[in-house]
């Protein structure tokens, strides 16, 4: 799965289908894997929009979910695995990051922080405690050390779990570079390659866009902090109905040129 590239090359798209924010959704994201394998057609590209973890009740089994769907999707006829594309959200990136908490200068209030984001249903997920934690974080590295650990050792002992984490990518583009798929936002006077973590924890709106980026078309990300569904703007389509905050979880497709042919809710 994993490639040396921080993005995703979609290929010959006719349409590309955009997950949005799934935070450990396993009922709704699964409700919406079966009502996508209906819709789907020659041609269509999927992409998820990151934040597959945290907030949700059921964070290992929506993994899953979206890992066999994966593997469904591609046992298509005439479909390859760059058609495919999984974005890192910020909950990706905060759980990689819990892994080096015993180097952090105040671990105690980065994991507090963490949680406070909705990473906790991670840890559970993988037979960790956030008390555990917590105590870990005030005992010093060798604690932490171990606590981490045991976390990582657990998650990459769930079959294709860490082949999931190694294959996320930064964002993702249609080769003619007229869709650009992100997790939350970029900052548009940066180029692609300079946005860093503004995809993940970026606080542009994309909906205030007034021309272009780029030769884009459309950017489709998977964050709205107000949470307003499918919002379509000129150049832009958001995808958060609020999946994990007891919303809906939302799938778009996209065609070629831009436009919003389908939505699904679950």
């Amino acid at each position: 799965m994993a490639e040396k590239s921080n993005f995703a090359v979609l290929r010959g798209a006719q349409r590309v289908w955009a997950v949005g924010s799934i935070h450990g959704e396993f009922e709704q994201v699964a409700t919406l894997h079966d009502v996508l394998s209906r819709r789907l057609q020659p041609g269509d590209r999927l992409v998820y929009l990151g934040n597959i973890l945290g907030h949700g009740a059921d964070v290992h089994r929506a993994v899953d979910s979206v890992l066999a769907f994966r593997r469904a999707f591609l046992a298509r006829p005439g479909v390859f695995v760059h058609d495919v594309a999984l974005l890192r959200g910020a909950q990706e990136e905060m759980w990689q990051k819990l892994f080096q908490l015993q180097f952090a200068v105040n671990p105690s209030e980065v994991l507090e922080w963490m949680v406070a984001q909705g990473l906790g249903a991670t840890i559970e997920a993988y037979g960790g405690r956030v008390g555990e934690g917590i105590r870990a974080m005030r005992q010093g590295p060798m604690a932490i050390t171990r606590w981490t650990g045991e976390l990582r050792d657990t998650f990459q002992s769930v079959s294709g779990h860490q082949d999931y984490l190694s294959a996320l990518r930064h964002a993702a583009f249609t080769r003619d570079e007229l869709l650009l798929f992100v997790s939350r936002s970029i900052d548009p006077e940066r180029p692609l390659d300079a946005q860093n973590d503004v995809f993940w924890w970026g606080n542009h709106v994309l909906g205030d866009l007034r021309e272009p980026y780029g030769r884009f078309r459309r950017i489709v990300c998977g964050v709205d902090p107000e949470r307003r569904g499918a919002e379509v703007r000129r150049f832009t389509l958001s995808l958060d109905g609020g999946a994990g905050f007891g919303g809906k979880l939302l799938a778009a497709c996209i065609n070629a040129d831009g436009e919003v042919a389908d939505v699904i809710e679950a």
